[in-house]
């Protein structure tokens, strides 16, 4: 009874420790490939906001175009949204007005697909692989989900044997655990926030089947020297004239409401090319020189 019980307590540790931030610091003297090393706080940024907005806007009209526009409430909105965005070398045509999957929007609009996999890391659980496509350097590759807290906000209960908690550089965390109180939190703050016909942020990131297939970078697994990094995390902060149409892709929502600061959200910018059947790797620490 009690070797399996040990067992069990062994096979549970060796997948979490992978995601357990003190494990992780204890092991960085063992692991100095895996740190990532910048020159000061500003150069931390491997692409522009800027990009990252255009690769968001990219796939998010394809998925209203496929989705949006055929929710009753939000039809006319969506139109002349589109309308809108949409460049005169776009016929309207384009996307055929079919209901695409996000998997298949993902690689018509990016050129690459994503998805959760097993990990090739022994006992590390569930990774996320580039299943579809190729992702050249400098690409937006996934995004982080969750509940953004800002540093002087309670997360204390939600925190607890949860390794999925985030924390930026400047002390906001964002929680991307899909299950038990994180989840109840997200979804609660979610529908706090809507607005009208609009949703203002994506809660199916909490099930198997994320409408933005993006919304999977809490499952990145850390890098070793033996499978270096590809993809690092960079902060995002949401600007203010992201079109409101699109925010029901975003997988990220504050925790409370008054926040004054733009909705924070965080993605994973590759490294290199990855091609396709290859395991995304992330870098957990970057020193700051």
């Amino acid at each position: 009874m009690f070797r399996v019980v040990l067992k069990r307590f062994l096979d549970k540790w060796k997948s979490y420790r992978h995601r357990f931030v003190p494990w992780v610091v204890l092991n960085l003297s063992r692991n100095e490939k895996t740190l990532r090393q910048v020159t000061e706080r500003s150069k931390d940024k491997l692409i522009l906001d800027e990009e990252v907005s255009l690769s968001l806007l990219k796939l998010f009209k394809v998925l209203l175009r496929s989705h949006g526009a055929n929710h009753g409430e939000l039809q006319a909105a969506a139109t002349h949204f589109l309308r809108q965005v949409t460049s005169e070398e776009e016929s309207v045509e384009e996307y055929g007005g079919n209901t695409l999957s996000g998997h298949d929007a993902m690689l018509k609009s990016l050129g690459f697909c994503i998805a959760r996999q097993p990990s090739t890391l022994p006992f590390a659980g569930t990774g996320v692989f580039v299943t579809k496509g190729f992702v050249p350097i400098g690409t937006t590759v996934a995004m982080y989900p969750g509940t953004v807290y800002q540093a002087y906000e309670p997360i204390l209960l939600q925190s607890i044997r949860n390794p999925f908690v985030f924390r930026c550089i400047d002390g906001v965390l964002i929680d991307g655990n899909d299950k038990g109180i994180s989840k109840m939190v997200f979804k609660s703050c979610s529908g706090r926030d809507r607005i009208g016909p609009f949703t203002m942020s994506d809660t199916s990131w909490l099930t198997a089947t994320p409408q933005n297939p993006l919304a999977v970078g809490q499952y990145v697994n850390n890098c070793s020297n033996e499978w270096p990094a590809n993809v690092c995390y960079q902060e995002y902060d949401v600007p203010d004239n992201f079109p409101i149409e699109l925010y029901q892709y975003l997988p990220n929502v504050n925790y409370s409401r008054d926040t004054q600061r733009p909705l924070r959200c965080v993605v994973l910018v590759s490294l290199r090319d990855i091609t396709a059947g290859e395991e995304l790797f992330s870098n957990y620490y970057t020193i700051v020189h």
